[in-house]
């Protein structure tokens, strides 16, 4: 096997769950259970195995430190900033989801993480690496697709109109 001169990154994965609860847009968060960052919250997510598919280890990350599976995740950036992770040149690739409306999931923390948790994005806690730079752009993101997509609004509930969509954007619902 050909070996190269230079180090190589190590690879990750991280997921932006979102879903309306209460009128409020939210989503999913884990707390650590070891260092860095012990304790504190982070996307799920983790290491991607030498011979995985990038979109099976986000989904594997996901089950294992939520018990959430059968979602649909969409690719949302790379993040390769080289001091974005005290543990040495870690690069992530985030997904987003998207939970409709009515679905209810009760996460649980697991693997590596010891609480699973749904947040307002209005009352997000201190975050772990660079996952409120994360989130920002799933925001923005979310926000995209909401106008420019009519099949997007099944994510909202009965009786949610477009002006409360226009209110929420508004404020800092999103």
């Amino acid at each position: 096997m050909y070996t190269y001169d230079h180090p190589r990154p190590a690879l990750t994965v991280d997921v932006v769950i979102f879903t309306i609860r209460t009128n409020h847009l939210h989503l999913l968060l884990v707390r650590r259970k070891q260092e860095p960052f012990a304790q504190m919250w982070a996307l799920p997510g983790g290491f991607v195995d030498i011979d995985e598919p990038l979109n099976q280890a986000a989904a594997r990350e996901l089950e294992e430190e939520t018990g959430v599976r059968g979602v649909y995740l969409e690719q949302l950036y790379t993040y390769g900033d080289p001091d974005r992770d005290p543990r040495g040149r870690i690069v992530t690739v985030a997904y987003i989801a998207f939970i409709p409306i009515g679905e209810e999931i009760h996460p649980e923390g697991g693997d590596d993480a010891d609480q699973a948790r749904w947040f307002s994005v209005n009352e997000l806690p201190d975050l772990a690496f660079d996952h409120a730079k994360i989130i920002t752009d799933a925001l923005s993101r979310l926000r995209e697709k909401l106008e420019s997509n009519p099949k997007s609004m099944l994510l909202l509930p009965d009786g949610f109109t477009l002006d409360k969509l226009q209110q929420m954007k508004s404020q800092k619902d999103f």
